[in-house]
């Protein structure tokens, strides 16, 4: 039996509302289970907006924060044979960080700010609505454990190929540029530290082999590990992957594309030396600095990506302290000078065409963020974006 008491407005204002049940609400009424269930609730959680609400249905989710209201799916699990084009999957990993920790709690805030983004809405600049040609899910997060970083590592690396080599819900007309033939969904990873990229490539590689990297960031990343002879590190010890690391090591498993097809954009940090910029140039980059939005513009720094990258798979790599702190505070080692908003969407606007096979967000850290949280509402955005960039193109060859 349900009691129901109108001890609050809010219950006394529902219960008008039951009307649908012929039924006139009292205090202290017990409801039986035949009045109840006659409750229409399609009409009862109707919003009366009838130019943008989408009617409720007995397979919606209400009050469960899911990345720009995706379907959430058990995708390890319970829901693992359900079909689906782009997987959203949390990574929440930070024991890589060389300044302020904190980014394990990046995808829950990523989703945060992706409260008001619908993939049932259109993308206006972009011209999409996304929903239209894919289908997204938010599959949760990795439960990567703290204590490890290799394991952790592991298990993302695991997880993400596991989600990769499934079959997706759509094929598209031509051949795919798949390794095996076969079209597979896409992962929009949320970070995370950025170590996360090197297993996420790894995956990437498995199915579609090496791919050319866009990487919007301060930094380069590419910081070659060099023992220090009498360090703490003993002789036959390996110095671990960190997150200004990873493409170094992602460059000797052979993981990007050779001929320096991967590019830098937005870099603005400081070196230890010129040769930093040699070795970057060896593990296969070309940089676009955060200064060239100033010198050639927006309109440029795209011509310098399309160049770099040119036919090829692409894998979209974005930190978020590529934006200035003033619009995106909440990451562990900001860089004064950064893009706008609204310049890093015209640069991925500029980006329509390119065959993204894979996406992630990084270095996204709530605790920092002001009370607004403009840095997720930020993250958010940007991601929105980058399943709109995947949505326009087939991975076909």
């Amino acid at each position: 039996m349900l009691r129901v008491s109108c001890g609050a407005v809010v219950v006394c204002t529902m219960l008008s509302v039951l009307s649908f049940a012929q039924q006139t609400p009292m205090v202290g009424v017990d409801y039986p289970q035949s009045v109840v269930g006659a409750v229409d609730f399609t009409k009862l959680f109707a919003t009366g907006d009838k130019k943008s609400a989408q009617a409720w249905s007995q397979q919606s989710w209400n009050g469960l924060t899911t990345f720009a209201k995706t379907r959430p799916l058990r995708c390890f699990g319970e829901d693992s044979g359900v079909s689906y084009d782009i997987a959203v999957l949390g990574a929440p990993f930070d024991t890589a960080t060389s300044y302020r920790p904190g980014t394990r709690f990046g995808p829950n805030g990523i989703r945060q700010g992706s409260r008001r983004l619908d993939v049932d809405r259109i993308n206006v600049p972009l011209k999409i609505k996304l929903s239209d040609n894919i289908t997204a899910v938010d599959c949760g997060d990795v439960p990567m454990v703290y204590t490890d970083n290799k394991v952790a590592l592991r298990q993302l690396e695991i997880a993400n190929a596991a989600l990769l080599n499934r079959t997706s819900l759509r094929s598209s007309a031509g051949v795919s540029l798949a390794k095996d033939g076969k079209f597979h969904p896409r992962v929009l990873t949320l970070g995370g530290d950025h170590t996360i990229t090197l297993p996420l490539l790894r995956g990437v590689a498995g199915v579609y082999g090496p791919v050319s990297v866009i990487h919007f960031d301060s930094h380069i990343d590419t910081w070659k590990p060099t023992p220090i002879p009498g360090g703490p590190w003993l002789p036959d010890e390996e110095i671990p992957v960190s997150h200004g690391s990873y493409f170094y090591y992602a460059h000797k498993e052979g993981l990007l594309a050779p001929n320096n097809a991967n590019i830098h954009v937005g870099i603005r940090n400081a070196v230890h030396s010129w040769t930093d910029y040699d070795d970057d140039y060896e593990v296969g980059f070309v940089i676009s600095h955060a200064e060239d939005i100033e010198e050639i513009g927006w309109r440029g720094i795209v011509k310098y990506i399309r160049e770099t990258v040119g036919d090829n798979p692409v894998y979209i790599t974005l930190d978020i302290d590529v934006l200035d702190p003033s619009a995106a505070p909440a990451t562990g080692t900001p860089e004064i000078g950064g893009f706008t908003t609204r310049e890093i969407k015209k640069i991925l606007q500029g980006l329509v065409g390119l065959k993204i096979v894979g996406a992630d967000i990084v270095e996204v850290a709530p605790a920092y963020d002001t009370q607004d949280e403009i840095t997720q509402i930020a993250a958010a955005n940007i991601g929105w974006d980058l399943l709109a960039l995947m949505a326009m193109t087939p991975l076909v060859a």
